[in-house]
């Protein structure tokens, strides 16, 4: 079974992809993909969700960095991440579907 949720960003990780404040709608249990803006949690910070975008497997999670490499906590401080969800759409404030980047690692 395939639950969704809506989620909020928060903070300029995503950049210019997603923005602080918007609201994506996140999938889980889809197969994630090279590419993919996913959902994820780390074991170092089990209590904080991330939308980041997934690089590549990593052991048992995933490689991910954010969009904006200026302003983003992600594998490469704290390793790979366990993902929770694909993130598919943008819901607000203008609703549109994600597209998957090209391989970054």
């Amino acid at each position: 079974m395939r639950r969704w949720r809506r989620v909020a960003v928060r903070g300029p990780s995503m950049s210019p992809t997603l923005a602080d404040g918007d609201v994506v709608l996140a999938r889980f249990g889809a197969p994630v993909r090279r590419g993919d803006v996913v959902l994820v949690r780390w074991s170092a910070r089990p209590g904080q969700l991330s939308v980041k975008r997934a690089v590549r497997p990593e052991g048992a999670g995933w490689w991910v960095l954010g969009d904006n490499p200026y302003g983003s906590t992600d594998s490469g401080l704290l390793g790979p991440a366990e993902v929770l969800a694909v993130v598919g759409a943008r819901l607000w404030p203008t609703p549109h579907r994600l597209r998957r980047t090209p391989d970054r690692g």
